[in-house]
């Protein structure tokens, strides 16, 4: 406890799966396709390459702005998380996808396992099955890695505080930013 009366929250570092895919939950905020917030995040060497999340390309109308645009069964008016992140990289460019690793929140659709397994990345981390597991399968036979996440309860714990309140300093004590006039 602090002068203040207030608990200081003890610091939890992250292992590498929950910082990455905790940042995939970040990014999947930005998502503008209703049927499924994703968001994904391929890194390389422990640091982030690119992230993406399933919307509509760049100047094209959204799903939440105009609805969805329906072909057998699936939204086609979004890109994938997974591919987005993939072209991100394309579109800003000096940086491979060989080895990379691709935090996703939801296992891909058999088609972005293709853009995954040719794009040359080596490793996928995903938190939850979507629509079974014949994606895992098809990655798997690929050569690819693929381990499903666990989070860490600790951490999770840790996670749900750090929005709870002001940027604090290491003592708990609300840090002003702010810029007086």
């Amino acid at each position: 406890m602090t002068n203040d009366m207030t608990e200081v929250v003890k610091h939890v570092r992250p292992s590498w799966d929950d910082y990455f895919m905790s940042i995939a939950r970040i990014v999947s905020t930005r998502a503008t396709c209703d049927r499924l917030h994703t968001g994904t995040v391929l890194v390389k060497d422990k640091r982030i390459v690119s992230t993406g999340y399933n919307g509509s390309p760049p100047g094209l109308e959204h799903c939440d702005d105009v609805g969805h645009l329906m072909e057998d069964g699936h939204c086609v008016r979004t890109v994938h998380g997974e591919h987005n992140a993939l072209l991100q990289v394309a579109a800003i460019g000096g940086v491979s996808t060989r080895g990379t690793t691709l935090y996703m929140l939801y296992a891909p659709c058999i088609h972005c396992c293709k853009y995954i397994v040719a794009a040359g990345v080596a490793k996928v981390v995903i938190w939850k099955l979507y629509r079974g597991a014949q994606s895992v399968d098809y990655l798997r036979q690929a050569g690819l890695e693929v381990h499903m996440y666990t989070p860490s309860t600790e951490w999770g714990n840790f996670l749900s505080t750090m929005f709870a309140g002001d940027v604090e300093d290491k003592y708990g004590k609300p840090v002003n930013f702010s810029v007086e006039k």
